[in-house]
């Protein structure tokens, strides 16, 4: 179970509501998470919201709204950020009226990769799952709360010991937007053992 008190800012945004049911954050413009990889830049300047745990198995579940995003870029979703050079994100990514990106960022040692799939503008609610087993990360997300969808395997190097996990909002253009976040909860890791085809030895 966590607790309101868990959580720390990493970059206070100016406006946001903390409840223990409901967080609010309202986007500064020209914020941003990415590191170096296609686009030439450094961006290290979105809040994020987060808990520290060593915990090697678990899965954390959050419900995102972002009915108010309009810009291009704009974006809410789960976070791990360890430092400026190792994190990960998933969220979906304004786009235009037509369609938007849902997606899932990986940065190792200062190098970030964007995997993304299009998805209808309508879509303005999504639920996302994510697991540990060590260094290991699954992000899954769903529309509705109950079936989800895997998007995402990864390692990080640094996620080994303790980490920091939760939530974010940004505006990498000259955009804001309110981002609310629900229904966050801590349960069993339910990205289970692989059963498939064994290690090598």
């Amino acid at each position: 179970m966590w607790k309101i008190s868990d959580l720390k800012w990493t970059r206070e945004p100016k406006n946001f509501i903390l409840q223990e049911n409901r967080i609010e954050i309202i986007t500064d413009p020209h914020t941003d998470l990415w590191q170096r990889t296609y686009y030439n830049f450094q961006n290290d300047n979105a809040p994020v919201l987060q808990m520290e745990t060593a915990e090697k198995f678990f899965s954390f579940i959050v419900k995102t709204d972002f009915s108010k995003s309009h810009n291009r870029f704009d974006q809410c979703g789960i976070v791990m950020y360890l430092d400026s050079e190792n994190w990960l994100k998933a969220s979906v990514e304004f786009e235009n009226k037509n369609f938007q990106h849902l997606g899932a960022v990986v940065t190792n040692h200062g190098y970030s990769d964007w995997s993304t799939t299009a998805i209808p503008a309508d879509i303005k609610i999504m639920w996302y799952r994510f697991s540990r087993r060590n260094s290991d990360y699954c992000i899954e997300n769903s529309v509705d709360g109950k079936n989800f969808s895997q998007m995402r395997i990864c390692h990080i190097h640094k996620g080994a010991e303790k980490i920091n996990f939760g939530i974010y909002a940004c505006s990498p253009e000259n955009s804001s937007f309110k981002a609310i976040f629900t229904d966050m909860q801590i349960t069993e890791c339910a990205w289970k053992a692989h059963d498939g085809q064994q290690p090598d030895n």
